[in-house]
């Protein structure tokens, strides 16, 4: 029997929660930014519904992309990754969409979709997220337009998302996930955002959902970009050669420390003097200190990269076990020390030059892809307390959250949603999209393409 389907009825940020007083506010998210295709189905519950958590997630799937021949990330087997499997994953999502309850509320916001050979009615979401920038164009766009088409078809709001905006946020929707609908989420504003990937490696000053300043930056390569090269260069051929992944970041730290947080043996330099000293290994090697002529707000990790390549061209054949494994250490320790050393300054300049916001500063997220590492974890922790910033909580997301994945573009959605905000069908994937409100592109409302809702 065909479904019976009544007037559609409109979406809106100020009434989310529309159809009684039970009903959360569903989405439906892509992300396609780089090498994986992910597709996630979230809800948000109202206050009103009890014994439920602020968000729950009805699905969640995600495929990489298999650049294992190229030992890095291709961008035409991404791509092409991309256009075999979106379609596929969004339809299986489709599936995991609440029941439509029988009721006359209900009907005007159903789809059909056949399970098993039955066609099930279920919800229709009421808002569509995908990353909208920064990332790899041609990858963006597919997620970016076929999100649109779900939100032409369905009628309803669509929303590009800054991809750092919502890696920012994901302690957040972990916090969400965590505690009822009655309690606001954490971390609340203001906060520290640490931002490590293969991409972006970035120190932001989060004052409100959309306001953001960045305190540092990178001048050459990511944190992430860092850990795959010194990968590359100092990994046995063996352990190489059995990676299923070309993100060599992780491979790095198990082979640095095979017994985990018991290997974890870090000593922060006791003065400035001290964290400008190279230490020279048992083989007589040393890797240099990033920037250590200066106190300027940025990044470097090239001389890094550079230096273990020489190192191993030196070495070659020579270099055994032990000495590969030090190397591997000493080298997350000068590039966590780095990034460790860069926030205590900027976190000194805001005590002495505004102690306003710094009295309103208790939490970091780190985020990204690198924040799955827990040396990482240990090295700031450390080094921070040394510091004398034991009041800084630190907030890490869970392992499966740290790396690229729709779930987080799906609640940064909602946020955005929910303040007020939808995209227009015209925006277009961007390939450089600055999080930084001062930026000359203007932030994340900066850009063209936005709406406030109901205008």
């Amino acid at each position: 029997m065909p479904l019976r389907v009544a007037g559609a009825v409109k979406a809106s940020s100020r009434n989310w929660y529309r159809v009684g007083q039970h009903r959360g506010l569903l989405t439906l998210a892509i992300e396609t930014s780089c090498d994986d295709t992910s597709i996630a189905i979230l809800e948000r519950h109202p206050p009103s519904v009890e014994h439920a958590k602020g968000l729950q997630i009805h699905h969640h799937e995600k495929i990489t992309s298999n650049s294992l021949a190229h030992k890095g990330i291709n961008t035409i087997v991404a791509l092409e990754s991309h256009q075999e499997n979106c379609a596929d994953l969004v339809n299986a999502a489709l599936r995991a969409l609440p029941k439509v309850v029988t009721s006359r509320e209900d009907a005007g916001d159903a789809i059909v979709v056949n399970e098993n050979g039955c066609d099930i009615a279920v919800r229709k979401p009421d808002v569509v997220c995908a990353t909208r920038g920064p990332g790899m164009r041609a990858n963006l766009h597919i997620g970016h337009e076929f999100a649109k088409g779900l939100s032409v078809a369905w009628q309803r709001p669509f929303i590009g998302v800054h991809h750092m905006h919502a890696h920012a946020l994901t302690p957040r929707l972990v916090s969400a996930l965590d505690q009822s609908p009655n309690v606001p989420v954490e971390p609340a504003f203001p906060f520290l955002t640490l931002l490590v990937s293969g991409g972006h490696t970035d120190l932001i000053h989060t004052k409100s959902l959309f306001d953001h300043n960045r305190l540092a930056s990178t001048s050459d390569n990511a944190v992430g970009n860092a850990m795959d090269r010194v990968a590359r260069e100092v990994l046995p051929h063996e352990v190489l050669g059995a990676a299923k992944t070309v993100s060599y970041g992780p491979i790095l730290e198990s082979f640095a420390f095979p017994r985990g947080e018991e290997d974890h043996v870090y000593f922060p330099p006791k003065t400035r003097a001290d964290e400008l000293q190279r230490r020279e290994s048992a083989w007589g090697w040393s890797l240099p200190v990033p920037l250590s002529d200066s106190k300027r707000m940025e990044y470097s990790f090239a001389g890094i990269i550079a230096t273990v390549s020489t190192i191993m061209a030196a070495r070659g054949s020579r270099m055994g076990q032990d000495e590969r494994v030090e190397l591997a250490r000493e080298a997350m320790r000068v590039c966590f020390e780095h990034l460790a050393i860069r926030l205590h300054l900027a976190l000194e300049h805001m005590r002495l030059f505004d102690a306003e916001s710094a009295s309103k500063l208790d939490t970091l997220v780190v985020s990204g892809g690198v924040a799955a590492n827990k040396y990482l974890k240990h090295v700031l922790r450390v080094f921070l307390d040394s510091r004398g910033h034991t009041h800084i909580k630190l907030v890490f997301p869970p392992l499966h959250l740290c790396t690229d994945n729709a779930v987080m573009i799906g609640w940064t959605g909602m946020e955005v949603f929910e303040a007020g905000y939808q995209s227009r069908l015209s925006c277009m994937a961007l390939r450089e999209w600055s999080l930084d409100s001062t930026a000359k592109d203007g932030g994340i409302l900066g850009v063209p393409g936005w709406r406030r809702t109901g205008t």
